[in-house]
């Protein structure tokens, strides 16, 4: 227990445990929460994807729980002294819905924004989406997940007709001959999935990674690829290439499944392997080698993550990797296939239920008519009151606060300020919002600029379900109520939209938001008023809201339909998509047809063009971020774990050392890491696991270590995806 930590029961009480599952990444590890007098503990816990292993951060999840740093009242800033002072709740959302009428009534619907997070509960999720298009009634809605699974899922959508990170169980790795991973560092993203990949080596699978770094996962690879950043799209078409010299395509597969490879094939006839290796960096051999393991092997997988997709041509680069994995017949043979790794606790369900600014629950599309009707008959209001598409999470965050973007902005489960690319500047812009509203746990870097923050309860005090990256959907179980005065995202949503219904009738006064009694409100029955009417379409109970996420996803590609909680939990989770609770669940997609409305995939010529910024005299080195052992995301959660700060303290710059004796910088010397958009200051870490044309920052800190003030906003015309893993830059001894 930490300091200032108090005991999850009274003493003498009967301890009290709970099987529920890792708050950090869509590994989603299972584990057991025990509370006794000592507090709050975790134990092993046997589930399939992790096997009862955890990482670091998993261990150390519950010391956030009774945290000193905790928030536990509402805050609200006083305009006189502009700081943040502990308010009630009616305060803190009486401020908030009346600050919400006055922009909206002043500037339009469109003028209050939401901004969503990948690691809410796809109950919240879910909520947060209904709550901004029929309570709010804004089109402006996205969340952070827009910069880690985008592109991935674009490519996915446009190759297959779905989106699911592992259209196969995660086991699958483990058996497989040869696994490619591009852009992926499990060993320190998520540790307990490296178990797959002894085992895959174990058993005479060969491992082979593409990375500009020598990281954890790399060296344990029988083969790893450096490629300069920003050149994976190359480095796929050139295997392509000679895949077709050597007549490892499965034609066979590629008539009878597929669709447009003729064009594929003239457009990688370019990427001969000298040319991609003069290009990327990546010898001529290595290539040839990755390609035959490719094409000679059984059971083959190609996975990709954040670094080959965190680029202004992320979808480009992905859908290359698709194709190569389409042309070898892999997607839809056991044990084979192409997928991607998710990042966030919530990636893969949090994107499917309505937080992306152009989507409907069930992964629906929400220009569609037919979704639309679908899901405002779910809701219970007009189709055509629905709001149509928003912008992109970057688009929203740099419109906020100008003349014509947003005028408030209301976050849920993220923190911009450290996370968006161009930082500094989207700092700047919440700022310039009238109105900045802020739901969290801690006081995180963006929750300290809001006009009112609303404390939330954690992963271990609500229940709801979470969807892994394999399509998984699991439950989280709550081992004890939030403390007092903290209150649950879903009671927050119903409050606010009980109080912004009541004031928007006819001459309604903010002060009487939430009339007690039918004589307070005059003749009115309770049960008609609009307030009533709100919190009956805003439940608090997230059973209730799981309820009724299965209903508005029936029939769409990300199908809840057949999936409920005691489903769940007498199977160690089930898979979408699941239409009926009689039917089978799907843990492995295409084994038939995919989901194009001939049932064959899609093959897409893609080329390779420059990153968005490219070096020069001024910025001669290429900048890359990434993630470290210790640390998750923003860092606002792991920061304050002890062990984990003790493990990763502060930020570091990584450069070879050729670089660095040719700068005059020695291990540990204080570094300015410096952009056309702005600076990181943090110590000189010397690695010879890096390009020599290349520097390396985790993203995880604020202040002058803050990575993504240096990182570029360009971003992918069709994911809205930001190019985090490339820009140019120049280093100097600070």
């Amino acid at each position: 227990m930490t300091d200032g930590a108090r005991p999850a029961t009274r003493p003498g009480q009967t301890p009290r445990q709970v099987a529920t599952h890792c708050p950090y990444c869509a590994l989603q590890c299972g584990m057991t929460l025990r509370a006794d007098d000592a507090g709050v503990s975790v134990l092993p816990r046997e589930f399939p994807t992790n096997r009862g292993g955890l990482c670091q951060k998993g261990w150390a999840s519950a010391e956030l729980l009774d945290h000193p740093d905790r928030l536990t009242t509402p805050m609200v800033r006083d305009p006189a002294s502009g700081e943040l002072r502990p308010a009630t709740w009616d305060a803190a959302l009486d401020r908030v819905a009346r600050g919400v009428r006055a922009i909206q009534d002043s500037s339009g619907r469109d003028a209050v924004a939401v901004f969503g997070g990948g690691g809410l509960t796809n109950e919240k999720a879910y909520a947060l989406g209904k709550f901004a298009r029929i309570a709010l009634r804004t089109r402006n809605i996205d969340y952070n997940g827009r910069f880690c699974m985008s592109s991935a899922a674009a490519a996915g959508m446009r190759a297959f007709g779905i989106d699911r990170g592992l259209p196969f169980p995660l086991a699958d790795l483990g058996s497989a001959d040869t696994l490619l991973l591009v852009g992926a560092n499990p060993a320190e993203t998520m540790p307990p999935l490296v178990r797959w990949l002894t085992e895959q080596r174990r058993g005479g699978g060969q491992l082979i990674v593409v990375d500009p770094r020598v990281t954890a996962t790399a060296r344990q690879a029988d083969l790893h690829l450096q490629p300069l950043p920003g050149t994976d799209l190359a480095v796929a078409n050139a295997l392509l290439h000679i895949a077709l010299t050597e007549g490892w395509v499965d034609q066979a597969y590629v008539a009878e499944r597929t669709t447009g490879f003729d064009a594929v094939r003239r457009s990688v006839a370019a990427w001969w392997p000298a040319r991609a290796e003069q290009l990327s960096g990546v010898p001529v051999a290595d290539l040839e080698a990755t390609a035959r393991a490719l094409g000679t092997g059984g059971r083959v997988i190609i996975l990709t993550a954040r670094g080959a997709e965190q680029h202004a041509k992320g979808v480009d680069t992905v859908t290359a990797y698709v194709n190569l994995s389409l042309a070898l017949g892999l997607p839809g043979r056991p044990g084979s296939g192409y997928g991607c790794l998710t990042g966030q606790g919530n990636g893969q369900g949090g994107r499917e239920h309505g937080q992306k600014a152009d989507q409907l629950p069930g992964y629906r599309k929400i220009d569609d008519p037919v979704a639309r009707e679908h899901v405002a008959g779910v809701w219970g209001v007009p189709a055509d009151e629905l709001p149509g598409p928003g912008v992109p999470a970057y688009q929203l965050l740099d419109s906020l606060g100008t003349a014509d973007g947003p005028r408030a902005l209301l976050v849920f489960g993220s923190n911009p300020v450290v996370s968006a690319p161009r930082a500094a500047r989207i700092e700047g812009r919440l700022r310039d919002l009238d109105l900045l509203v802020v739901a969290d746990l801690l006081l995180s870097e963006t929750a300290a600029l809001a006009d009112v923050v609303l404390p939330t309860a954690q992963w271990a005090e609500e229940d709801g379900t979470m969807t892994n990256l394999e399509g998984r959907v699991l439950r989280r179980r709550a081992l004890r109520p939030p403390p007092p005065g903290v209150r649950t995202d879903l009671a927050i949503l119903a409050d606010l939209a009980a109080r912004l219904a009541a004031a928007e009738a006819p001459g309604a006064e903010l002060a009487d938001a939430a009339p007690t009694s039918a004589a307070s409100a005059g003749t009115t029955p309770a049960a008609a008023r609009p307030e009533a009417v709100a919190a009956a379409r805003f439940p608090a109970d997230p059973g209730t809201v799981f309820a009724e996420l299965r209903r508005a996803s029936a029939g769409g590609a990300a199908d809840y339909g057949g999936i409920s909680w005691e489903r769940i939990d007498a199977h160690d989770g089930v898979y979408w998509p699941c239409p009926t609770e009689e039917g089978p669940d799907t843990p492995r997609l295409f084994a038939d047809r995919f989901a194009t409305p001939d049932g064959r995939a899609r093959f897409h010529p893609v080329d390779h063009r420059p990153a968005a910024e490219e070096v020069c005299a001024t910025y001669p080195l290429h900048f890359t971020t990434g993630r470290v052992l210790a640390q998750y995301q923003s860092g606002t959660q792991t920061r304050r774990v002890p062990a984990l700060r003790r493990a990763a303290a502060e930020a570091f710059v990584e450069l070879h050392p050729d670089l660095a004796a040719r700068l005059g910088i020695d291990d540990g010397d204080p570094v300015r890491v410096t952009s056309r958009r702005g600076e990181l200051r943090a110590p000189a870490r010397l690695s010879p696991g890096i390009r020599p044309d290349t520097v390396f920052a985790p993203f995880h800190w604020p202040g002058a270590g803050r990575a993504n003030s240096v990182t570029n906003d360009a971003v992918d015309p069709i994911s809205g995806m930001p190019e985090f893993k490339i820009c140019a830059v120049r280093v100097e001894k600070a």
